[in-house]
């Protein structure tokens, strides 16, 4: 399907308006950016209007006046209501209309609501974004975008408003799929921290003196992420940074040490089975990182990626 880039000075729709979609619908309203909006209450919707939004009575009515709709909704539940609800935009869209979902939703509802849209002409673009509520009202925004490649490309100068990182990821779902991957190690982490902070402060430690050391030690100079491409990503556990047998050692004394102070340590207990498991096969001389394998045999899933792509990642990230 051939798409028109998006005309910035034609309206743009946008259905929700909260911690994400507020500041969002402001900073497009400030750029210049023509919008139609509905909410379910209408004095909500003040505030925007008082900034040059038209409200509109319906989601219907919103897809009647705007080829490109934005949707920002807590969950796929209320999306599918709003797409398909009673007076919903399916109704109000007609053939060649795009909707940007950049709800954090389900990759497999996404892609049957993608399949529902279709058969109505209306192009879906999944856009989940990260940087919560501060970056969605300063531009500091990830987006990721999947879907229809030409749709994408129609909508970039949309796109460069939304975020300062933009990044197409393939067939629809996909981004999706990364945010959950994100969300889920961002939180895992925080759970992780929380654990080592309990054990530290417990063991005598003042949390601000903790905090301290460990922004200095390497978990808070170097990008976790990027560290990915040194050892885990290409499968090159022969180049030792750090043995596992020495990681194994520190991670025990950690746990040690936690049950010492007579805290509960069931993220090194985790840490610590898969590091034994590691080792029982022989790995202990292997680069730390060779553990991680242990959840890549369990999820019969291979992930090796060549050097030379995670370099042009890296390097195109500058």
């Amino acid at each position: 399907m051939d798409h028109a880039t998006f005309d910035p000075t034609q309206p743009l729709g946008l259905i929700g308006l909260g911690a994400m979609g507020g500041p969002l619908a402001r900073r497009l309203l400030a750029a210049g950016q023509p919008l139609v909006i509905h909410t379910r209450q209408p004095a909500a919707a003040a505030p925007f209007e008082a900034l040059g939004a038209q409200w509109v009575e319906s989601p219907s009515a919103v897809a009647s006046r705007a080829r490109t709709a934005l949707t920002v909704l807590p969950s796929p539940r209320e999306v599918e209501a709003v797409v398909f609800g009673p007076s919903g935009l399916a109704e109000g869209f007609t053939a060649g209309a795009t909707l940007i979902d950049m709800t954090t939703g389900a990759p497999s509802a996404t892609r049957a609501l993608g399949a529902r849209l279709a058969e109505r002409g209306v192009t879906l673009l999944d856009a989940p974004v990260s940087g919560g509520p501060k970056g969605a009202a300063s531009g500091k925004l990830a987006v990721w975008v999947s879907g229809d490649e030409a749709a994408f490309t129609a909508h970039a100068p949309l796109f460069a408003r939304l975020g300062d990182r933009v990044m197409y990821l393939g067939a629809l779902g996909a981004a999706t799929t990364a945010k959950l991957a994100h969300n889920c190690a961002n939180y895992g982490i925080q759970m992780v921290l929380a654990e080592v902070f309990t054990i530290g402060v417990k063991a005598g430690l003042p949390p601000e003196t903790l905090f301290a050391a460990l922004r200095q030690g390497s978990l808070g100079r170097q990008n976790i992420v990027d560290r990915l491409a040194d050892q885990f990503l290409p499968g090159d556990f022969d180049q030792v940074a750090f043995a596992l047998d020495l990681a194994f050692k520190d991670v025990s004394l950690a746990a040690d040490l936690a049950r010492e102070a007579g805290v509960p340590a069931r993220m090194a207990q985790m840490t610590l089975a898969d590091m034994t498991e590691a080792r029982n096969r022989g790995w202990g001389q292997k680069d730390s990182r060779v553990a991680m394998r242990v959840q890549e045999e369990r999820a019969g899933v291979d992930i090796q990626v060549p050097r030379e792509t995670l370099a042009r990642i890296l390097e195109n990230d500058k």
